[in-house]
């Protein structure tokens, strides 16, 4: 982390170098301070960009803690905020003869043969739903992507819980997506999945690898600061 002064402010940031030509600044929800510069940017050039754009930072800081959602622990019940495919969905559990879930009119329905406050049976009933929903999607986009790319062999695709990573891939032979990818949008699954083919031609990001990505994913830039705006 970095650490950037101004008056009687000190702001602890993140420094990305990138192969771009400008500086971007970015403030997450749970207020991160996310700084891109160019690979060869001077400290410098750093520190006016920052001063230059100090007001806009304090006012999105200002305003995130502001309107900051706490975190809580989901209890599964009617009325509870869901994310998926980058939309939020206000979850409506109801006593049926079978155990099912849906998507219906804005809302996630829960189906369940037991009582709607059973919050385990619940949890289950939607856990089941996101992992097949994640199954689903995840090859349908990963079909659509790979058809981008000339490569000659399909890697595997698999689903695997990572802590700080959104995608990985090993070997040319399997390409990992993060669970909680689902939660986005599907340009920022699209994104993620181009990502990762990309590193079965470049290991490292370098500039053939951002040359490839731009050349199948032309909106790469703009589709990862939305991504940053979600949490792992």
């Amino acid at each position: 982390m970095k650490e950037f002064i101004f008056g009687k402010f000190i702001y602890e940031y993140k420094l990305i170098r990138q192969n771009r030509k400008t500086l971007s600044l970015t403030v997450t929800p749970d207020l991160q301070i996310i700084l891109k510069c160019p690979e060869q940017a001077d400290s410098e050039k750093i520190e006016k960009f920052l001063q230059k754009k100090w007001f806009w930072l304090e006012k999105q800081l200002s305003f995130f803690k502001k309107y900051q959602r706490k975190i809580y622990k989901k209890e599964y019940v009617s009325g509870e905020s869901y994310l998926y495919l980058g939309r939020q969905y206000k979850l409506s559990v109801k006593k049926r003869s079978e155990n099912s879930a849906s998507l219906l009119k804005g809302k996630l329905v829960v189906n369940t043969t037991k009582k709607v406050s059973d919050s385990n049976q619940n949890k289950k009933i939607i856990n089941e739903w996101f992992s097949n929903r994640t199954n689903i999607v995840y090859q349908e986009r990963f079909g659509v992507v790979f058809k981008k790319f000339n490569y000659k062999n399909m890697p595997k695709l698999s689903v695997r819980e990572m802590k700080k990573r959104w995608g990985s891939f090993l070997n040319k032979e399997k390409i990992f997506l993060n669970p909680k990818l689902i939660y986005t949008s599907k340009d920022c699954i699209d994104y993620v999945i181009a990502h990762e083919l990309c590193h079965f031609k470049y290991k490292s990001h370098n500039t053939n690898f951002y040359k490839l990505l731009k050349e199948k994913y032309p909106n790469w830039e703009k589709t990862k600061e939305k991504l940053e705006m979600y949490h792992i």
